[in-house]
């Protein structure tokens, strides 16, 4: 299989790395960071660079294209520790979007393609331990009016950690139209506006310098976009995924060339401490993983065209591998750094925090593990 990328998909690699060295420094996210973690200017200029239409089809003012491509930025925000919600707002949502109404797609489509709407999914509940099909949220059918209104639905229930909470426009939120909590069918995604009433928005820092947000509805308004989605939900968290994979495999990678030229500067004993064999093995440990992590990374990419069961269990073999990797990178660069590499001050500490945070976002390694074996099994019993 030929892995090269294509002239066009290193084109738009060099486009986005030219802009983060440029526009993008360790000191403008520090600061950025240390003012709560706001960032809807960066995601402008992302929007400024046409990247918030990646995947958008052409009709609805995108650029069509696809998980190669958005790989490839991905990894190059990674590299460059870009704190912007893109992955959220430009890949994930699209995907949950370009499940709705034909004139749902026609009214935001383009608002969202071009940056100047941002619109993320809502869906993680206190005590849903990764699970989607847990949604306690609950979705009543909205009184008759003769004003109009196109909302359906009012909603109420709570939705914890959702990215860049406070500083979007909308939010697509997973609610229950029937059934038990933990019933795989009876689940809509529905469009929220911000300031819509009975929602209350409350945003704070996270620890890797973004910004996240508890949501709470109470009644609030909204507009029904797909009933029984729980399929189209999978498959835009495993978009998640896959971009979480390639944005961890720039991370790592930067990470791994911040801490060889430590190794090399760092002296001891009169040499630089990249002499010492014990390090060096070390490194060695490192590199091999993260060049199984980039092998996943293109993996996961790769199957998110695939029938929905393969695509599953694809996208959570890669989220394992991408969790045993983060941890021992970070944790081994940071060791090889001694005290340095915990300080605020120095960049390889937010690279380690930034790596910690992605190991648990869409369900931790133990909890894709347990899918993984899952998905074996179902598979096992298909051909006892």
């Amino acid at each position: 299989m030929n892995f090269d990328f294509t002239d066009d998909q290193l084109s738009l690699r060099d486009a986005v790395a030219r802009w983060a060295e440029k526009a993008f420094s360790f000191e403008r996210r520090h600061a950025l960071a240390k003012a709560g973690g706001r960032s809807r200017a960066v995601y402008q200029e992302l929007a400024d660079l046409g990247l918030t239409g990646l995947t958008w089809p052409v009709e609805h003012d995108g650029l069509g294209l696809g998980s190669v491509e958005a790989m490839v930025v991905m990894e190059e925000l990674g590299r460059a520790l870009v704190n912007a919600p893109y992955a959220a707002a430009a890949l994930v949502a699209p995907a949950l979007m370009q499940e709705a109404p034909a004139h749902i797609q026609t009214q935001w489509a383009p608002k969202m393609a071009s940056g100047q709407t941002l619109v993320v999914w809502a869906h993680q509940e206190p005590g849903a331990r990764y699970r989607l099909h847990q949604v306690s949220t609950q979705a009543a059918a909205a009184p008759a009016t003769s004003s109009g209104s196109p909302h359906t639905h009012l909603l109420t229930g709570i939705k914890s950690v959702v990215p860049a909470g406070d500083e979007a426009d909308a939010f697509l939120i997973a609610a229950r139209l029937s059934g038990a909590p933990n019933d795989r069918s009876g689940i809509g995604i529905f469009l929220v506006e911000k300031g819509a009433p009975g929602l209350q928005v409350r945003g704070y820092p996270t620890q890797d310098g973004a910004r996240a947000a508890e949501v709470t509805l109470s009644h609030t308004p909204a507009v029904l976009l797909m009933s029984e989605a729980l399929e189209a939900m999978e498959r835009a968290a495993d978009v998640g995924i896959a971009a979480l994979c390639a944005e961890a495999v720039g991370l790592m990678d930067q990470l791994v060339h911040i801490t060889a030229e430590y190794l090399n500067t760092r002296k001891q004993f009169g040499v630089p401490i990249a002499s010492f064999q014990a390090l060096r093995h070390r490194m060695a440990d490192v590199k091999m993983q993260l060049e199984l992590a980039r092998s996943m990374s293109y993996y996961a990419s790769l199957k998110l065209g695939e029938p929905a069961a393969s695509r599953r269990r694809a996208l959570s073999q890669a989220k394992v591998q991408l969790g045993r990797s983060m941890r021992q990178v970070g944790q081994e660069c940071i060791q090889m750094h001694g005290g340095i590499g915990v300080t605020d001050e120095y960049v390889a500490s937010h690279y380690f925090k930034r790596l910690t945070m992605l190991e648990m976002a869409w369900g931790d390694t133990m909890h894709h593990l347990g899918e993984v074996s899952e998905r074996m099994r179902e598979t096992a019993g298909v051909f006892a």
